[in-house]
């Protein structure tokens, strides 16, 4: 599942709240996954820690989402396997390098 575009209802930060949405599994544990929240809205100006996914990219046809989208590596949850409602697909090779070398920038300690 680990590289997985998959549905899955969102925490919001406050956590009062969930809504349905992309998300990229970053970690496959034995119940949870650690996942990225993916989302069709550009924020303003650039922020260091998305990755853009414009619908030119040479694997955007691989991940299933339906528009351009970033996945926002400062919006991260673990939740249960059971909430999974469905995969869009995958993260190919360029994707995935991208992903690594940003969540290395990201969360240096």
């Amino acid at each position: 599942m680990k590289r997985k575009f998959i549905l899955v209802p969102f925490p919001f930060t406050d956590l009062t709240v969930s809504k349905l949405r992309p998300a990229l599994v970053l970690f496959e544990g034995k119940r949870d996954v650690v996942v990225a929240f993916v989302s069709s809205k550009m924020p303003d100006g650039v922020l260091h820690q998305c990755i853009k996914i414009p619908e030119s990219h040479e694997e955007f046809g691989f991940t299933g989402l339906k528009v351009a989208s970033i996945v926002r590596l400062d919006k991260v949850a673990t939740v249960v396997k059971d909430l999974i409602v469905g995969e869009l697909g995958e993260a190919g090779p360029k994707l995935r390098k991208e992903v690594n070398k940003k969540i290395a920038e990201v969360y240096r300690i």
